[in-house]
């Protein structure tokens, strides 16, 4: 059992290691526009399925409430969390329109919509996609595998070099937390 958590510790660190080596300028793209979507009055709207949809709501906390550093609260919305909305969505058009339609109601233009997939294929996600881009609102993708239809809709998409669930979700959510504290110290300072 010590060999396997070695081994699962050594996957995690090589995908970090390829994202290091090939997508910090994927990382950077997707901060700037959010930052740029963020002094322009916008918000950064997330979704996402499954532990797609808990990294949608956690990067969304990170914006409202705080990352490192005590400022004000930044516009940040996860479109996984109202029960009321995601089954009545469901139950009259389809699970795959939760969240385009929300989207719909939700986004302007200068929003920025982040789309989760760890494999690229989640229809509602793809719908989701389409429908910002449909507004005119930037959108990112951030996926893993062989990145499915979400890369290629996206403005913007980062593919995390992996087809293992587990090592693309934390490699997303430290991607998110990268993003996050750019964006508090491009907004709100240095932090002390």
């Amino acid at each position: 059992m010590r060999e396997r958590i070695k081994d699962i510790l050594l996957e995690s660190i090589q995908v970090k290691e390829e994202i290091l080596r090939n997508q910090v300028d994927s990382i950077f793209e997707i901060a700037h526009l959010m930052i740029d979507c963020l002094k322009k009055d916008g918000k950064v709207i997330v979704f996402g399925n499954g532990g797609s949809a808990s990294d949608s709501q956690h990067i969304a906390a990170e914006l409202v409430g705080r990352f490192k550093k005590d400022r004000s609260a930044l516009a940040g919305i996860a479109l996984t969390t109202n029960t009321s909305i995601l089954t009545s969505l469901a139950n009259d058009y389809g699970y795959d329109v939760v969240f385009s339609r929300q989207v719909e109601a939700l986004g302007k233009k200068n929003d920025v919509v982040l789309g989760i997939s760890t494999s690229g294929k989640a229809k509602n996600v793809a719908l989701g996609i389409k429908q910002a881009k449909k507004m005119g609102i930037k959108t990112v993708a951030l996926s893993g595998g062989d990145g499915g239809e979400i890369v290629k809709l996206a403005d913007v998409s980062l593919l995390v070099p992996s087809k293992i669930t587990a090592r693309i979700q934390e490699a997303h959510i430290t991607i998110a937390h990268i993003i996050c504290e750019m964006i508090e110290q491009e907004l709100c300072g240095e932090q002390k």
